[in-house]
């Protein structure tokens, strides 16, 4: 045993692509349908640092691949949500400032209860720094305190269960995520007969109805040749148009204009032909749907826009991005230019963007080495925040000037998962190394039970609130226990099981940056209290 150990000791690549490999091949494994995914690799990880520092060998990823992993992971998932994450963030304020609140609760758990079990208060600060997750919690608490001994060892005590015990609530929060209301709907098309008078003006309808519905054909009466929806055009009665949607945002815009036609303007190709489209071009990436004037250049609209497996409207403040699949409806005639004009490669789902991958990362880990003044006491914004914060700029950009700043979604998603990996199996190692030490503590029972009760309170009443004040759906909710852990394995775990939703990312990122600012404040308090 000792000779393999020895083996994994002197070569880290070997022992890392090993638990890569291994972890991931349980991870598959699912008992009553359950599995634990890409958070397999860190609790196999955990197990071989344990075995080799029971057997006196340093068995662990050097640390430099836990921090490449981890910001690839934080930069990706910012590329991929900052489309959606600040117009969220404007409606959710309340909801972040709840999850605040709910680790402020398990914070005051964590105090209560380590007076009642006679903790002092360095190893209550580790210990509530591990039922959360947090690594620069942990570094604030042996900072204020001044130990540096007694709240790792606490944190290693109540590492393991902070993670399991979120991917339990993650199990129950999902569900019920068949019941979620704030699931994308099903896009329809409809063709309707106009019978009002007042000609609505179909601009005027689209701002109406807010953006749920897109206009793609229009026919003047029986027999006119059928032509490509412009926004400008005014409805008379007699006309036929196509309108697609959300079916609840169709029927109502139906109502309003007259019914519903037994024709089916879009089965009649004569005039315009319909086809899916990748998006390769760089010169069209990063731009909104708006702003390529489709139906100026071809006399051409796009109905619906395909992300990752998520059909949404095309409407025109929508910022197209690499390996988009439009749906354009365009004259027979102009279809080849159009495709030429998107690019319509597979290489829309393969760039990785690399000018974008390496200067944003270099400016997320340039923000990270920032210090915030907190209680006093500086610290360093950190790599994975400083990351994500660019992620999310970036992809809410879009592009600046010729430069694209997003990358394709399944480049996107691809990265983060082996950023996520490499991470997992890094943290698991070095924590897995500590066990022994933590075990060694006569008091690791009552720190087992203040991390028990911390992650449960937070995990536990964060479900409670966000269900029944915010009415959070299960899957997006999946992504916040995941965000407020600021844990990267209850994210693999709920992208696994949701097939990854993007309303999981989105919620992950939204509530990130304050769970994380939260933490180290906490960590700093509590730590201060020695």
């Amino acid at each position: 045993m000792n000779d393999v150990l020895d083996l994994l000791a002197s070569q880290p690549l070997l022992l890392l692509f090993g638990l890569l490999g291994a972890g991931a091949a349980i991870g598959h494994l699912k008992v009553r349908g359950v599995g634990l995914g890409a958070a397999a690799v860190l609790f196999l990880a955990l197990g071989v640092g344990a075995l080799g520092a029971a057997n006196g060998v340093e068995v662990h990823v050097p640390e430099a691949f836990g921090v490449l992993g981890l910001t690839l992971f934080t930069f990706t998932v910012g590329i991929v949500s900052g489309a959606s994450f600040f117009a969220s963030l404007r409606k959710s304020l309340g909801l972040v400032a709840a999850m605040v609140g709910v680790l402020g609760l398990g914070a005051l758990v964590a105090v209560g209860l380590g007076r009642v079990l006679g903790l002092d208060p360095a190893t209550v600060a580790g210990a509530f720094a591990g039922a959360v997750t947090n690594t620069p919690a942990l570094a604030a608490a042996r900072e204020a305190a001044g130990d540096a001994n007694a709240p790792t060892v606490a944190y290693a005590v109540t590492y393991v269960f902070g993670v399991l015990g979120m991917l339990v609530v993650a199990q129950l929060v999902l569900r019920g995520r068949a019941h979620d209301t704030d699931a994308p709907k099903p896009l329809v098309n409809r063709t309707v007969r106009v019978e009002v008078d007042g000609e609505p003006v179909l601009r005027d309808l689209l701002a109406r109805h807010e953006g749920r519905i897109t206009f793609t054909r229009l026919r003047r009466g029986e027999d006119a040749p059928i032509e490509a929806a412009v926004l400008d055009a005014a409805l008379h009665p007699g006309d036929m148009v196509t309108v697609v949607g959300e079916e609840d945002a169709v029927d109502a815009v139906t109502a309003e204009l007259g019914h519903t036609s037994t024709h089916l303007l879009q089965a009649d190709r004569r005039y315009l032909d319909m086809r899916r489209i990748t998006v390769s071009n760089p010169a069209v990436a990063g731009l909104t749907i708006g702003e390529i004037e489709l139906t100026r250049r071809f006399g051409a609209t796009i109905s619906r826009l395909r992300r990752g497996d998520v059909d949404v409207v095309a409407s025109d403040e929508l910022r197209i991005q690499p390996g988009d699949r439009v749906r354009v409806i365009a004259p027979r005639d102009a279809m080849g230019a159009v495709s030429k004009f998107f690019g319509d490669s597979s290489r829309g789902f393969s760039d990785i963007n690399p000018v974008v991958l390496g200067l944003g990362m270099a400016a997320g880990l340039l923000l990270g080495l920032v210090s915030v003044p907190v209680l006093g006491a500086s610290f360093t914004v950190g790599a994975a925040m400083g990351t994500l914060l660019v992620g999310l700029v970036l992809g809410r950009v879009g592009r600046l000037g010729r430069v694209v700043t997003v990358m394709p979604f399944t480049a996107a998603q691809a990265i983060s998962e082996l950023g996520l990996l490499l991470f997992l199996a890094q943290a698991g190692t070095t924590a897995g190394g500590r066990i022994e030490q933590a075990f060694a503590s006569g008091q690791w029972v009552r720190v087992a039970v203040l991390g028990v009760a911390v992650t449960a309170t937070v995990g536990l009443v964060l479900w409670f609130v966000m269900r029944r004040l915010f009415h959070v759906g299960g899957t997006s909710l999946s992504g916040i226990v995941a965000g407020t852990q600021t844990q990267p394995a209850v994210l693999a775990f709920a992208n696994g099981r949701t097939g990854f939703d993007p309303r999981v990312a989105l919620g992950y990122a939204l509530v990130y940056p304050a769970a994380m600012i939260a933490k180290i404040v906490l960590g700093q308090v509590l730590g201060a209290l020695s």
